[in-house]
């Protein structure tokens, strides 16, 4: 949260910086600008639409004559609408708002994603929420929770899109059953070394309200998962 209004902020300032040769009256550009300054016309136009399309892929829309009108005022070092704790504050609403809507809807969307899945015949529903269904059935043994082991996975969204896969790096995947998301170390245990199976990961067993590097919040995950072999005790490496 206080990274997403920090970031807001920023792009406020930059578009100060940009609209820095405002007349007072907040006309336009300072008609006495050449193009020998740093901010010419063609500079400054290039940061708004950046500007511009930053907010707008990030989901801020702001009505454009109040934002300009707040950019003025606040520029002209005048009386303004809030102080600025009170723009701080009204800023810190809207982005939790629009954090809490978002998260609203991922929440449904997963809700509704494990009702319609767990009634697939495939698919096996554990104690926990994990669901899963088998591939391929190996005949090893089973690793135990702190066990490492060796895998090939690859990971995607419910929609289908991948955001990791070892398959992708050539390169199998070495980690102790009690170092990874809790949906891996529960689905990893059922398996047998040579077996393949899907795992269908809530995002309470996987990174929560918080999400992870590419993972948003309130997001299940799922993964195709091979048991290679079984490296054991993990203390040992």
């Amino acid at each position: 949260m206080e990274y997403q209004i920090r970031h807001f902020v920023l792009a406020v300032f930059l578009c100060a910086l940009v609209f820095w040769g405002c007349n007072k009256d907040g006309s336009g550009l300072d008609s006495s600008a050449s193009a020998d300054d740093v901010f010419d016309k063609d500079i400054s136009y290039a940061f708004g639409m950046s500007l511009a399309a930053n907010m707008r892929d990030n989901g801020y829309i702001p009505d454009a004559n109040s934002f300009f009108e707040g950019f003025k005022d606040g520029l002209s070092g005048g009386n303004t609408r809030f102080s600025a704790e009170e723009a701080e504050e009204k800023i810190e609403q809207a982005i939790t708002a629009k954090i809490e809507k978002e998260n609203e809807g991922r929440m449904q969307a997963e809700k509704d994603f494990f009702t319609e899945n767990g009634a697939k015949p495939n698919v096996v529903t554990t104690d926990s929420g994990l669901q899963y269904e088998v591939i391929s059935e190996g005949s090893g043994a089973k690793p135990g929770a702190t066990d490492m082991v060796r895998v090939d996975y690859e990971g995607t969204f419910t929609n289908g899109s991948s955001f990791d896969s070892s398959y992708a790096r050539g390169q199998p995947a070495e980690f102790p059953l009690n170092g990874v998301i809790p949906g891996w170390t529960e689905g990893l245990q059922l398996m047998n070394v040579g077996s393949k199976y899907k795992f269908y990961i809530p995002s309470k067993l996987a990174y929560g309200a918080q999400g992870g590097g590419p993972i948003p919040p309130y997001s299940a995950l799922v993964f195709e998962v091979e048991l290679l072999d079984i490296i054991s005790p993990a203390a040992e490496n």
